[in-house]
C-alpha cells in the first residue's frame, strides 16, 4: 500500500537585472558618497584663527594651519581651532562672574596693609607654537595658567611697595614689575603678553585717610622748608649787598683821601692855586682880578670902577666953563 504525501513546491530566487534607470541612480549615489567623503577632508580656517591637526594615527601634527582652505585626511585628521586674536582676562570685583576665584585680587603691601587690585591682562597665543600649546595645555589654558599666574605675580609685585607709594607715585612701577614677571611665564607657555592694566587699587578708608594726612603734613613741611631756604637766601643776599656797599664806601673814601692828598700837594707846590680857588668861590656879583706879578694880593675891580666914575663926573663941569 502506498501513500502519497503532500506535494512540495520549491521557490527559486528571481534575479532581476538592473534597468538602465537604476544604474544612473546608483552612479549618482556613488558620486554623492565620494563628494561627501572628500568634503570631510576640507577645512576652512577663519580669519584670526589657527588650526591644530590631530591625527588618529600619529597624534598632534607640528604644522599649524593658517587662515584659508586646507585639505586633511577624512575621518583621520581632526582640526582644532584656536583664536589667535588679542584676548583679555579681567580680574575685578565688578566682573560678571566675580567671586572668590574670579574676582579682584587681594594682596598685602610691604608694611602688611590689605590692598585690593582690579587687573586686566591682554594677550594672544603664539601662532607658530599653537600645536605645542594644544599638546601641553589644551583649550583650558586661561583657567590653568593665566588666571593663577596673574594672581600670583600681582601679589608678589604689590608686596614690594608700601601702600602710600602704590596709590600715589609707584603705580607705574607696580605695573612694570607685574609685566616683567608675567611676560616670562607667558613665554614659557607659548603665549604672548601684550599689556597689564591696573584698573583700580583700593585700600581701607581709614588707612587711605591716614596716608592723605601724612602726605599733607609732608607737603606742609616741604613748604616751610622752602620758605626757610628762601629766607636764608634773602639774608645771604642782604649780607652780600652790605659787604659790597661797605667795600664801595671804603674804596670811595680811599679815592677821596687820595684826591685831597694830591690837591694839598699841588697847593703846597703852587701857592697861586690858593688865590685861584678863593676867586672861584667868590660870588658872581663880586668882580675881582688876581694879579700874580710881584706880590700876592687881590684887586677890587668894583671899587676901581666907582673911583673912575667919580673922577669922570668931577672933570666934566670944568670943561663946560671954558666953552665959548
Amino acid at each position: 500500500m502506498t501513500t502519497s504525501g503532500p506535494e512540495r513546491t520549491v521557490n527559486m530566487p528571481r534575479v532581476n537585472l538592473p534597468s538602465p534607470n537604476r544604474r544612473v541612480w546608483l552612479g549618482v549615489l556613488a558620486a554623492l558618497l565620494v563628494a561627501w567623503v572628500l568634503s570631510q577632508g576640507v577645512r576652512v580656517i577663519p580669519a584670526g584663527f589657527v588650526g591644530v591637526v590631530f591625527s588618529s594615527f600619529s597624534g598632534v601634527k607640528p604644522d599649524v594651519l593658517q587662515e584659508g582652505i586646507h585639505f586633511v585626511v577624512p575621518f583621520v585628521d581632526h582640526v582644532n581651532l584656536y583664536d589667535a586674536r588679542l584676548q583679555e582676562v579681567t580680574l575685578a570685583h565688578d566682573s560678571p562672574n566675580a567671586n572668590d576665584a574670579e574676582g579682584a585680587i587681594r594682596a598685602r603691601s610691604k608694611e602688611g596693609l590689605d590692598i585690593t587690585a582690579d587687573v586686566t591682562v591682554q594677550f594672544r597665543i603664539d601662532r607658530a607654537k599653537a600645536a605645542i600649546l594644544h599638546k601641553e595645555l589644551g583649550r583650558n589654558y586661561v583657567q590653568t595658567v593665566i588666571r593663577p599666574q596673574v594672581r600670583s605675580k600681582v601679589r608678589d609685585a604689590i608686596g614690594q611697595f608700601s601702600a602710600a607709594d602704590i596709590i600715589s607715585t609707584q603705580r607705574q612701577a607696580v605695573e612694570a614689575s607685574i609685566t616683567t614677571s608675567l611676560r616670562d611665564v607667558f613665554s614659557r607657555n607659548n603665549l604672548v603678553l601684550d599689556s597689564v592694566l591696573l584698573r583700580e587699587l583700593r585700600i581701607p578708608d581709614s588707612i587711605a585717610k591716614a596716608i592723605e594726612q601724612k602726605q599733607a603734613a609732608e607737603q606742609q613741611v616741604a613748604v616751610e622748608r622752602n620758605r626757610l631756604q628762601q629766607s636764608s637766601i634773602s639774608a645771604q643776599r642782604a649780607v652780600v649787598e652790605a659787604q659790597g656797599a661797605a667795600k664801595a664806601a671804603v674804596e670811595q673814601a680811599k679815592g677821596e683821601a687820595q684826591a685831597l692828598s694830591l690837591r694839598g700837594k699841588a697847593l703846597r707846590e703852587n701857592p697861586q692855586l690858593i688865590q685861584l680857588t678863593v676867586a672861584e668861590k667868590l660870588a658872581p656879583t663880586i668882580q675881582t682880578v688876581m694879579l700874580p706879578s710881584g706880590g700876592n694880593f687881590l684887586l677890587d675891580l668894583k671899587s676901581l670902577g666907582s673911583a673912575g666914575t667919580a673922577a669922570t663926573t668931577t672933570a666934566a663941569p670944568a670943561t663946560d666953563k671954558t666953552a665959548p
